[in-house]
């Protein structure tokens, strides 16, 4: 079990605690999943679209969402939830982009959890026919493992990481709905091979749709903002 979250990403324990800690285990998870169903129906009922972002530190994610405000905004209400561990730059940066946002710390904790979500949808005035857009913590592992009630996953790949990210955490890039390989107008100065990439988070998950994008230089974000356009609530 993970010593910082108790998401249980280590099942494998051999001591007299390890049924508590399954059971344990179990049960957050539930919770979580509760949570994540009463968010989802909140959802659905008020026609907003929740898109949970998720990636690894200094991926780009946040550069990612200002350019995707900035050319969604004129279109429908935007609502930014930010997860850091520490600080509030990022929403402050959502906000300069146009955007509503509420940020959440979660301290020594590496995940955002369905409550959480819960307890921001309850605080706040989010639009009807909206969108939701959740930046998780940075974070390759935990959280992965808790569903928030989005309708889409969106993780995300920097070049600068290396291609072999897919096989390494599998799990994350399985739950993918749509994958943004980032920072793309590195390559040239970077030993990563883009079709292994492909070949290797394909092979994790063929259902993913697989974009690739700069969000600091604008190529490829019109076909992101594409894919945001065409998912539909249900």
């Amino acid at each position: 079990m993970c010593d910082t979250c108790g998401c249980g990403t280590v099942s494998h324990i051999h001591d007299h605690h390890e049924s508590e800690k399954i059971e344990l285990h179990e049960n957050i998870m539930n919770q979580n999943d509760t949570f994540a169903q009463q968010n989802k129906e909140f959802f659905n009922n008020n026609q907003i679209l929740a898109l949970n972002m998720l990636s690894s530190p200094g991926s780009g994610k946040t550069t990612i969402l200002e350019s995707t405000i900035k050319q969604l905004k004129d279109d429908c209400p935007l609502f930014v939830i930010e997860g850091d561990q520490q600080t509030d730059r990022d929403a402050e940066r959502i906000i300069q982009s146009g955007a509503d946002a509420v940020q959440i710390n979660t301290g020594s904790g590496c995940h955002l959890d369905a409550h959480q979500i819960g307890h921001v949808i309850n605080e706040n005035s989010l639009q009807q026919n909206s969108i939701l857009i959740i930046e998780n913590v940075g974070n390759l592992v935990c959280p992965s493992l808790f569903d928030l009630g989005e309708h889409a996953r969106v993780v995300i790949l920097s070049v600068t990481e290396g291609e072999d990210k897919p096989i390494k955490y599998p799990h994350m890039f399985h739950t993918a709905d749509v994958i943004l390989i980032n920072k793309i107008d590195l390559l040239p100065y970077l030993d990563f091979d883009l079709d292994l990439c492909k070949e290797y988070a394909k092979k994790v998950n063929s259902k993913a749709d697989i974009l690739e994008i700069s969000a600091t230089t604008g190529k490829g974000m019109h076909t992101f903002i594409d894919w945001i356009k065409s998912k539909k609530i249900s």
